[in-house]
């Protein structure tokens, strides 16, 4: 078999209902020269007998003891070969052409790090819901990747190898490398993307399309809202000892698109009394956010309202419509 360009890494824990849709999407893409290697986080449902039925050459199982999902991306990147590394989430899907789409970006933009595309959502029954990621594709800088994370998500991205190896770090625990911090059960993405910006010359760059199908779950991890915020603050402690100067100037614009963006989940949860406190704490942070995104505050700031102090009847179409704003 000869080197793979791509290495696809996949944590899987307890994604039994998900985990073959996943790999379906992978063996599907019309690039063909990756290697798949599936992370077993020790997880306790059949995820990995369902992965192990696969007879595809390309398709390698790891097996480790839990250490999360940043944990588990590290085992993978040190297990990989490829110049590409590709991150597909087991609950998440990739439309056929997402790697030849991002190989021809990578090879034709050498100065790019991180490539990555429109996602559109799907709910837990994978159907397609009135909402898309649409991220900044081009001059990205490092105020776009701490305030907004244009990457949107832990399966858009295709990262060229070298700016991972640029901003790896030794785990004096297990005396090996690490790309990613598994310190961090949450936000483990962004805390990647920040240091990439802050720390090496490498770009971020977006290509047009959407290429990644990204499962909404509320019964998940991202559900738990103020743990998610918690962990974020720590994303920001980080910054502020990669570069304090910046940190300063930067810090409470990006803590109120947090807020913002955590009070929208809560909308869709249906936590009016939370989605309340978030949006008037984002617009305390930082009232500018009003004036660069009137129309995605207003409405966050809208639906937040009307979910807290009017009745369900009244308050449902406020949700559809940030929905489709998202």
């Amino acid at each position: 078999m000869m080197t793979p360009t791509v290495s696809v890494i996949m944590p899987v824990y307890n994604t039994a209902k998900y985990v073959e849709a996943a790999i379906d999407s992978v063996l599907a893409q019309t690039f063909t020269n990756f290697e798949l290697l599936i992370i077993d986080d020790e997880g306790s449902d059949s995820s990995i007998d369902l992965c192990r039925a696969y007879d595809d050459r390309r398709v390698r199982i790891i097996s480790q003891r839990n250490r999360g999902l940043a944990g588990a991306r590290n085992t993978g990147i040190r297990n990989a070969q490829g110049q590409f590394i590709a991150l597909l989430d087991s609950d998440d899907i990739w439309e056929p052409r997402k790697l030849e789409e991002h190989v021809d970006h990578l090879c034709s933009a050498p100065a790019v790090g991180v490539s990555y595309a429109a996602s559109k959502m799907i709910d837990d029954d994978g159907n397609l819901l009135r909402i898309v990621q649409r991220p900044k594709l081009k001059s990205v800088t490092a105020r776009d990747v701490f305030l907004r994370n244009p990457v949107g998500n832990g399966s858009a991205p295709v990262i060229r190898r070298a700016a991972l190896d640029d901003i790896a770090f030794l785990n004096l625990d297990r005396d090996e490398l690490d790309y990613f911090d598994d310190t961090f059960r949450q936000s483990e993405d962004i805390e990647c993307w920040c240091r990439i910006a802050l720390m090496t010359d490498w770009r971020f760059e977006g290509i047009r399309g959407a290429f990644t199908r990204y499962r909404i779950n509320e019964g998940g991890l991202s559900a738990n809202v103020v743990k998610q915020f918690a962990t974020w603050c720590r994303v920001k402690d980080r910054v502020q000892e990669l570069a304090p100067d910046f940190a300063k100037k930067w810090t409470p614009y990006a803590e109120a698109y947090q807020l913002r963006y955590l009070s929208r989940r809560s909308v869709r949860m249906g936590e009016g009394a939370l989605a309340w406190t978030l949006i008037r704490d984002a617009l305390s942070k930082c009232p500018t956010i009003l004036l660069e995104e009137p129309g995605k505050t207003l409405t966050t700031i809208m639906a937040a309202a009307v979910l807290r102090f009017l009745p369900t009847a009244i308050n449902a179409p406020l949700q559809a419509a940030i929905q489709r704003s998202s």
